[in-house]
């Protein structure tokens, strides 16, 4: 077998995550906000690849605004929900701008990285902001609830 062809059966194997593999937090927000068929790879591969990040963030919010939800997977779910938005709006802005003749290619990748990273982390921060809020708004709090409602 050549290199090209090992490579390419290589590629074939890997694991390709769905819906399905998610927890039933995530799929109550696919429903509840109506997400396109096109995001939701992004989305189920942002969400495997954020619980760390929102196990984290989770973690060092105080208990008052964790009980805004009923648990971590609700929060995760919403926040991989936020960045797949998020970085769909930021990569999608980055196609439309060119790269300064000042930058290398790799230079202008690096920026692109840090950028998106930095968008992502937005996203978490910004969750939390709104949780804390929603502790002390009942309206806003019922938003978040009204979400997971089965």
């Amino acid at each position: 077998m050549s290199e090209i062809e090992n490579k390419e059966e290589q590629i074939a194997e890997e694991v390709t995550f769905t819906l399905d593999d998610c927890s039933p937090e995530l799929r109550q927000v696919v429903e509840f906000e109506e997400v396109p068929e096109e995001l939701l790879g992004m989305l189920v591969n942002v969400y495997k690849a954020s619980e760390g990040t929102s196990r984290l963030a989770w973690d060092q919010l105080p208990a008052s605004a964790q009980n805004v939800l009923d648990n971590f997977e609700q929060f995760h779910a919403l926040i991989a929900l936020s960045q797949s938005y998020s970085g769909v709006d930021f990569l999608g802005e980055l196609q439309e701008s060119k790269k300064p003749d000042d930058m290398t290619d790799e230079e202008y990748t690096e920026y692109k990285a840090v950028m998106l990273d930095k968008v992502l982390h937005n996203c978490v921060k910004d969750m939390c902001k709104q949780l804390k809020k929603a502790r002390r708004n009942p309206p806003m709090k019922r938003e978040f609830l009204e979400i997971f409602k089965k």
